[in-house]
């Protein structure tokens, strides 16, 4: 088993990690024990955890249209039904949309009570269920009811991704693609070379932690640093956020895919990414993901990117790259620009 140490909290990360759980309970000595599952992980993963302390489950529905006030209201009744006090445990057992709620839930329930994390998908495990950031949708707008609180611990068990849909490991495997062309273009070339997503070892699930956990202790709450971790995500939010309107909506990691392509050709005209580079990142991630073209209003995704939290002076902001493992934070785009970088992206499609 691997531990990382962040400033705040441990991540364990391997096959028997999630036999530090009862002694994490045992220390911390909760007087109730709660856990928030959706119908996939009540299913698969809930019979993987053997506790001491006999828990209560609080059962939701998958996916990210459920994200909303509405399932936040559900989980607070049951704390409330079933006396919650600020001493209080919330279990976390889930992929992104379950960590991100979760832990909203958690921090909002009488001024907070601990929660800790138990990623079960790629996504999760790499990148939503560490650093802190915590949030529901709101109005259509990606994450717009949000708050920054740091989970007491994440256990994560890579045996969990046997559970996953090829579809679910390829979304994830944005993310791990995402930290490589931000920070570690070593890393980059390694998974470019050898790994795929359905072969995703701890180690690179630990790999992608450190490149986080270091930006995040850096800059907790996103003033600087941690913003890096954005690429691909202003356009990537969006496209999100609109297909979720759509009777096929896209996973978070196929909209950040999208997302990537975009930014890296933003990054090509405003700050020189190399044009063999930006070949190398568009042929990769379209040889991953084999995405289907936007077909959506390109001015609609204007108006959402609009909303973004990364704004600022009404000036839509990119985390970009200067070259493959180095990103560079707060670069405004003009909105031919942005609707330029889209009709790239459908050109590679066609």
């Amino acid at each position: 088993m691997n531990t990382i140490k962040t400033d705040k909290y441990n991540i364990y990360i391997g096959s028997d990690s999630l036999a530090e759980l009862n002694s994490f309970l045992s220390y911390k000595k909760y007087s109730y024990v709660f856990i928030v599952v959706d119908e996939n992980t009540r299913k698969h993963c809930l019979k993987k955890l053997s506790l001491d302390k006999h828990p209560s489950l609080i059962s939701i529905k998958s996916g990210e249209k459920n994200k909303n006030i509405r399932t936040c209201e559900k989980i607070w009744k049951e704390l409330s039904k079933q006396n919650a006090d600020r001493k209080s445990l919330l279990i976390n057992l889930g992929g992104g949309v379950i960590s991100d709620i979760g832990g909203f839930c958690a921090s909002t329930y009488k001024r907070g009570i601990d929660f800790i994390n138990i990623p079960t998908t790629l996504l999760s495990q790499v990148d939503a269920s560490v650093g802190g950031k915590t949030g529901i949708d709101f109005l259509g707008y990606k994450n717009q009811i949000s708050t920054f609180a740091f989970p007491k611990a994440v256990f994560i068990n890579p045996d969990f991704l046997q559970t996953l849909s090829k579809r679910e490991l390829i979304s994830g495997f944005a993310e791990v693609i995402k930290h490589g062309l931000i920070a570690d273009k070593n890393y980059w070339k390694k998974i470019k070379d050898a790994s795929t997503p359905l072969s995703v070892t701890a180690e690179i699930i630990s790999h992608s932690i450190e490149i986080k956990n270091k930006m995040v202790s850096a800059d907790p709450y996103e003033n600087g640093l941690r913003k890096v971790l954005n690429f691909g995500h202003t356009i990537g939010h969006a496209v999100e956020s609109a297909s979720m309107k759509t009777k096929k909506p896209l996973l978070h990691g196929e909209a950040i895919a999208i997302g990537m392509i975009c930014e890296a050709y933003l990054s090509r005209k405003i700050l020189g990414l190399k044009s063999e580079e930006l070949n190398e990142i568009t042929s990769f991630i379209i040889s991953v993901f084999n995405p289907k073209q936007i077909k959506l209003p390109i001015k609609n995704l204007i108006g959402l990117m609009k909303q973004d939290k990364k704004n600022k002076d009404s000036e839509i902001n990119f985390t970009l790259l200067s070259s493959i493992g180095k990103a560079e934070i707060n670069n405004s785009c003009s909105e031919e620009l942005i609707e330029e970088s889209i009709r790239f992206y459908n050109s590679l499609c066609e």
